[in-house]
């Protein structure tokens, strides 16, 4: 193998995941990584826990050290040095040292760009003050817990994954928070109904959140701290403020380089992370990517995909990917933990499917437990998955719930990766024990019922269709709005919904206009039915529902499950918050 010098530019978990790796493949290639602060990779992901004291040591977020890329790898590592500019005529990039000022130049044969993303400070007056933070590096995280020693009150403004984590580490160490979010619901990867669970969990531990709510301006208090005023009129005192509403692609080198940018502002690239120069590869937070659902171009800065396209650059350089291999783009499998709330996603949302224009989909809810209930400790798990209805290929899936999460979201996404259907779902064999599931875990729940509704054993009722056959659920907050209020109208007059559950659960809570037959006594009751008119059937989590509508179809009435019951409804409801 012809030895090349690699440059890369940016470490983390991109570049040094690329760096690593070119190494394992040649051992007399020269490898030079440059990186503008003082650490070449650490844990992100672990700033926030860093924060709230539940990571002590800041020794532990350091993934890898100069000292062991030297030792272990042979790789010459550069910290706090910035690259300024690429020559691609000459392939040389020009580097200052940050702490003498020296500038030189550095030939290569091979460029990564890692450079990632950097923080968005919006433009709102008086940002800059004291007191006003963004969560991206240890020193970062370090500025944040010397305020937090002394702090009482703390606002976060964004309600995203980063935001969220951050909030629930600042009332770990007892301080009130607020959480600001400009859009009409928490975590946007969600959908609406799903994220309703979380905005709920968060004020059930004190978080006071806001949606629909900007940061107008803000200004110094008078006894310390600043003054953040509210689009809703409301003036907040606070010790200090935290910026998490997201990050761009940092790509001012690239455009330096005349390299090509994509429509969403990040580095476009192909199938073996290859930038518009041949030369010149890139990875991680800075680039654009497919999505394997939609083949839309996206940015999705997170950590997995940028180590997986570190060590695919790596073997492109070096001439180690097969022919017609590559990176076959990104599915978004998150998760992340809230207080005692995990929620976890893979695939695409249905907002994101509208997006993409994608129509040929539908949904399942349910609210299965983690495992059996006769075992103590069952939690439920609330899952939505997404599916094709011309072949039951998987879309996506969100799930959130106290135990169990993560694994079956994983289950899912390695199905959608292979392209699996809701068929494989329903007969895939998975582990059971009494502690850890049932015989029919959750996902074999998940496509059991959305197979019987391509089976046409299980007609599905859309909840954004309870009152009009035509209403769409939008982000747009009017629309929402509107949807809602038919939501909540009396439905008789459109359709019969008929609740199975116990007398004593109905009473506790129904949906308006809904007619109460237990199932136990559904056979009996049949005559208080109309057969000129489709009913709607409603349980507590779907179950006892589709039990009735099976017997209601074989009696010849025309029925629809309403997905995922009660439970469903009540989370569709918690869109509606007062203050929306």
């Amino acid at each position: 193998m012809t030895a090349k010098r690699i440059l890369i530019v940016g470490g983390v978990a991109g570049g040094a995941a690329c760096a690593a790796r070119a190494r394992r493949l040649c051992e007399s290639c020269g490898i030079v990584m440059f990186e503008r602060g003082a650490y070449v990779s650490f844990a992100n992901c672990g700033l926030p826990y860093f924060i709230g004291d539940v990571i002590v040591e800041e020794e532990k977020l350091l993934v890898a050290t100069p000292q062991l890329f030297r030792d272990r790898f042979r790789i010459e590592v550069c910290t706090e040095t910035e690259v300024l500019r690429v020559d691609r005529e000459r392939k040389m990039i020009t580097v200052r040292n940050l702490g003498s000022g020296e500038e030189r130049e550095e030939p290569y044969d091979a460029l990564v760009l890692s450079t990632g993303a950097r923080a968005i400070r919006p433009p709102v007056e008086g940002i800059d003050l004291p007191g006003i933070h963004v969560l991206r590096t240890i020193p970062d995280s370090r500025d944040i817990r010397r305020v937090v020693e002394t702090a009482s009150r703390a606002l976060v403004i964004g309600a995203g994954y980063l935001g969220l984590e951050l909030a629930e580490n600042l009332v770990r160490r007892g301080l009130a928070v607020t959480v600001v979010e400009a859009a009409a619901q928490v975590m946007s990867t969600l959908d609406r109904e799903m994220a309703a669970f979380v905005a709920k969990h968060l004020e059930a531990n004190g978080v006071d959140l806001r949606l629909n709510c900007l940061v107008e301006r803000f200004t110094e208090a008078a006894g310390g701290g600043v003054i953040a005023s509210l689009s809703s009129g409301d003036d907040l005192v606070v010790d200090s403020a935290m910026i998490c509403v997201g990050v761009r692609p940092e790509t001012t080198l690239a455009a330096q380089a005349g390299l090509t940018l994509g429509r969403l502002g990040g580095i476009r690239v192909d199938e073996q992370m290859r930038t518009s120069d041949p030369a010149i590869w890139a990875v991680g937070d800075v680039v654009e990517v497919r999505n394997v659902v939609t083949d839309e171009w996206q940015l999705v800065p997170l950590a997995g995909p940028a180590n997986r396209q570190g060590r695919l650059a790596a073997a492109s350089i070096l001439g180690k990917v097969k022919s017609g291999a590559g990176y076959r783009g990104v599915q978004g499998t998150s998760v992340c933990r809230v207080f005692d709330l995990t929620i976890a996603g893979t695939g695409v949302s249905e907002k994101g499917l509208k997006a993409a224009g994608i129509d040929r989909y539908e949904k399942v809810y349910l609210h299965p437990g983690n495992h059996v209930g006769y075992y103590p400790g069952a939690k439920p798990i609330h899952i939505k998955l997404l599916y094709d209805v011309t072949d039951g290929a998987i879309l996506g899936a969100q799930a959130l719930g106290e135990a169990g999460v993560a694994r079956r979201i994983d289950v899912i996404s390695m199905a959608l990766q292979m392209g699996g259907t809701v068929y494989d779902l329903e007969e895939a064999e998975l582990c059971y024990a009494p502690q850890f599931g049932a015989t029919k875990d959750p996902v074999n729940l998940a496509g059991m019922i959305a197979a019987n509704h391509l089976r046409g054993d299980h007609p599905l009722a859309k909840w954004e269709e309870l009152v009009d056959a035509h209403a769409q659920v939008v982000d747009d907050q009017s629309e929402a709005t509107r949807l809602l209020s038919l939501i909540l109208r009396d439905p008789a007059s459109e359709a019969q919904i008929v609740d199975v559950r116990s007398a004593a659960e109905f009473e506790a809570k129904h949906i308006p206009g809904a007619k109460n037959i237990p199932l136990e006594r559904l056979r009996e009751r049949l005559s208080e039915l109309s057969r000129e008119r489709e009913i709607w059937v409603v349980c507590g989590v779907g179950l006892r529902a589709y039990n009735a509508t099976r017997i209601l179809l074989q009696h010849g009435f025309t029925v629809k499950n309403l997905s995922g019951g009660m439970q469903t409804y009540d989370s569709i409801e918690g869109t509606k918050s007062p203050k929306l």
